[in-house]
């Protein structure tokens, strides 16, 4: 329980340090949203000092920061500039798209990451364990737009199998899976390549642990000393790299939906910083963040669940 409290405050404070970085990085970036807003109407100055007044963007940046605090706190994240439409409610509205795209690729990642670490480590040396990490290499080496576009190719152009672009009809859950198969795969198949890498490692490890070979002495089957005993002692630092990958599959989404032209989070954050759409930039950034640091905190606290003799101080 105390551990759970002290992460839950570096939680906190993590999420804080972010929301600051967010803000001020954004109102870095080169350009004026009122200039931008305003390009096509060929407005003068004046104009653009009156709209940039009527935005807020006239008072000093600290200022700026106090305002957008004070709203924040209370679930208010400002109207887009672009749409002058709440920006939770645009955010709401398309996240779940994206977590469904993020949730696939995690579930692709774990189905084909687990079994490919743990027959590369159950069979050492063989030809399966070389098969499985020459995989996993090129899985890791292979970035995620290159990877969705050779998907495209073989089951979209080739074999037919599955649809190239878009997220299905909405009245439809079966064609949103289908259309969801390919950018899941190509998000998932890094991810997979990691812990089939890492599950290898951390099974070959409990392998050599003195209660395995005593297990083999007492004469238990290979199946229950690899499937039972050394399985859930290695599932530590999966685990881990399994939060861990979640979190980057949300923030890699945004490469996938332009590949397969999917609307989601990452396309909204796009056109949001082509326009200097301040608010709508901060607030799905600081969703990405909150979304990643929970995932890290459950990531964490999984660790007891896993293996009950943990025991934080």
């Amino acid at each position: 329980m105390r551990y759970a409290i002290q992460r839950f405050w570096a939680t906190l404070l993590t999420l804080a340090a972010a929301f600051v970085i967010v803000f001020f990085i954004v109102h870095l970036v080169p350009g004026d949203p009122a200039a931008i807003m305003l390009s096509d109407l060929s407005a003068d100055r004046q104009a653009v000092e009156d709209l940039r007044r009527d935005l807020g963007l006239d008072r000093p940046l600290p200022g700026q920061f106090l305002r957008y605090l004070s709203r924040a706190v209370t679930g208010d994240l400002g109207f887009s500039y672009r749409s002058q439409r709440p920006v939770m409610g645009e955010i709401a509205a398309i996240y779940h798209q994206t977590l469904l795209l993020a949730l696939g690729g995690i579930l692709f990642a774990v189905l084909i990451g687990i079994p490919a670490g743990f027959l590369s480590a159950a069979y050492r040396n063989s030809w399966l364990d070389r098969f499985c990490m020459i995989g996993a290499l090129s899985g890791i080496s292979m970035p995620v737009f290159w990877l969705g576009i050779l998907l495209i190719i073989f089951f979209s152009f080739q074999l037919r199998l599955f649809p190239t672009i878009g997220v299905g009809d909405p009245a439809d859950p079966l064609d949103m899976l289908w259309h969801l198969v390919l950018p899941a795969l190509s998000l998932g198949l890094r991810g997979a390549a990691l812990i089939a890498r890492v599950t290898r490692s951390s099974f070959l490890e409990i392998l050599g642990q003195d209660y395995i070979r005593t297990g083999r002495m007492k004469g238990l089957s290979e199946a229950v000393v690899k499937g039972k005993h050394a399985f859930r002692n290695a599932l530590l630092p999966i685990v881990t790299v399994i939060g861990l990958d979640l979190g980057q599959l949300l923030g890699g989404t945004t490469v996938t939906e332009i590949v397969f032209s999917r609307s989601g989070m990452g396309t909204l954050l796009i056109e949001s910083v082509l326009a200097r759409d301040y608010p709508m930039v901060q607030g799905t950034m600081l969703v990405y963040l909150l979304v990643i640091i929970l995932v890290n905190l459950l990531a964490d606290l999984a660790y007891g669940l896993v293996d009950p003799r943990i025991r934080y101080g």
